[in-house]
């Protein structure tokens, strides 16, 4: 054996999503992605540590000093950062710093592609303004660990990444897995179990049909007393009876101690079995709970994340969604209507209101003399949309009040560190004077995190 030591980091978190789009968020895919990678090499007996195990907020130096406060900054030390990709896109890229060869962004590539992901590239980013110095923090700023991106896709492309990111992360995942134990010298071994992640539309009786198994076996092996299932629940496809390996979504109100005491087991032992380095817990995290399942937990429908925007009410949220309030408030254990923007809410998906045409929404500040008519031919919307869209009743306008304007057919940037507008512009094959136009902005001051239309 040697002495390698890998750190799996999560990107984005908490009140930084990443990306969005056809259903996905970019933080919640990269922690299923990481945790799955984090548990198989726990399993085959590899040195890890993970950043987050949980929808926490981590800035730059925080996730740098969690780093490098696990196993020091030494080359043996290896950093895989997982992340998901937006712009248009189709297939996975992996970035390494440039102190490292391409050896290991190489393997990775190779095998995503065994998973029948397409791989665009392996390269090196430099900092625009000192070309000696890596683009990204978390090459820059890493000491003398081995970083790797790792981008699995693009959550907006018009191929088939969206499909692989929905239906075929976990075998992205174990291919890194892969070739991380190619890399450092480790002997790959199959997971001990098959597992398999319930999707919308499964059913007891489709998955035993998939797998050569009864309803019956499947219900013995995961020790479930119903028929119910939960989107995103593991079961177990072979070996012995789940005893220790349930999950349980955090619901309003709840804390480590009442969960724990719910269970019969201690707070730390709970912290321990889900790497928790805090207790502070969030509305819809996944914890792993060394009991037998609650089924209380299980849901019968599909959801997705909506992020709270200025001016949004329970009824315009619930109108946007095609649903209720009451529904909206017993979905994420409300005991109120108030909102806070930034706030977190599961939301009902609904096929038939979804309109595919729309891909994002920005924020538009109201302008003097703007009207809805001119801002609705500006975006190419009609009013009517713009009303319905805003939970408008009548065509005032007042200045400074923020709109919600549907975005369709186009590219949305999320602005990283060292961005700037000529930087993207030049990147993206435009101007400055047209991004500025499209985004409503007066300045080129940019924020990390705002999303851009190209």
């Amino acid at each position: 054996m040697n002495d390698y030591k890998i750190v799996i980091d999560p990107g984005h978190g908490g009140s930084d999503p990443g990306a969005s789009g056809n259903g996905l968020v970019e933080k919640n895919l990269t922690l299923n992605i990481s945790r799955y990678i984090y548990n198989r090499l726990r399993e085959l007996g590899v040195p890890v540590s993970i950043t987050r195990n949980d929808d926490s907020t981590l800035s730059p130096t925080e996730r740098v000093n969690k780093i490098l406060g696990f196993y020091g900054s030494d080359p043996n030390v290896i950093v895989i950062s997982n992340h998901i990709n937006a712009g248009g896109g189709d297939g996975a890229e992996v970035i390494y710093a440039l102190r490292n060869s391409s050896r290991f962004a190489d393997l990775i590539g190779n095998e995503l592609q065994k998973e029948g992901q397409n791989f665009r590239k392996a390269y090196q980013r430099r900092l625009p303004s000192n070309s000696s110095k890596d683009y990204y923090f978390i090459h820059r700023n890493t000491g003398n660990t081995e970083p790797v991106i790792i981008e699995y896709g693009f959550l907006d492309s018009s191929k088939d990444d969206v499909n692989q990111l929905k239906n075929n992360y976990e075998n992205l995942a174990e291919g890194v897995v892969r070739a991380i134990l190619e890399y450092i010298g480790y002997d790959y071994q199959p997971s001990t179990s098959d597992l398999y992640v319930v999707k919308k539309g499964d059913s007891l009786w489709s998955i035993g049909k998939k797998y050569g198994l009864s309803v019956d076996e499947i219900k013995r092996l995961n020790s479930l007393t119903s028929n119910m299932l939960s989107i995103g629940q593991t079961l177990k496809l072979s070996g012995d009876p789940i005893t220790n390996n349930d999950i349980y979504i955090v619901k309003n109100g709840d804390t480590l101690y009442s969960i724990a005491a719910r269970y019969g087991i201690s707070v730390d032992d709970l912290k321990n079995y889900n790497n928790l380095s805090s207790n502070s817990l969030s509305v819809g995290q996944q914890l792993y709970i060394p009991t037998g399942q609650d089924a209380s937990d299980l849901i019968g429908t599909d959801y997705d994340t909506y992020v709270v925007q200025p001016g949004d009410s329970l009824f315009s949220i619930a109108n946007t969604y095609n649903t209720s309030v009451s529904n909206l408030r017993d979905i994420n254990n409300l005991t109120s209507d108030t909102l806070v923007v930034g706030q977190q809410l599961l939301v009902p998906i609904n096929e038939d209101i979804v309109d595919t045409s729309i891909t994002n929404f920005t924020n538009y500040r109201v302008l003097t003399g703007d009207t809805l008519y001119s801002i609705a031919a500006r975006s190419g919307v009609t009013v009517d949309e713009l009303k319905s869209i805003n939970n408008l009743t009548s065509n005032n306008l007042s200045v400074g009040q923020v709109l919600k304007i549907p975005v369709r057919e186009t590219t949305v940037y999320t602005v990283k560190r060292g961005d700037t507008l000529y930087s993207i512009a030049r990147e993206y094959n435009t101007s400055i004077d047209e991004i500025m136009k499209k985004n409503n902005l007066t300045s080129n001051l940019l924020s990390i995190g705002q999303q851009i239309i190209l």
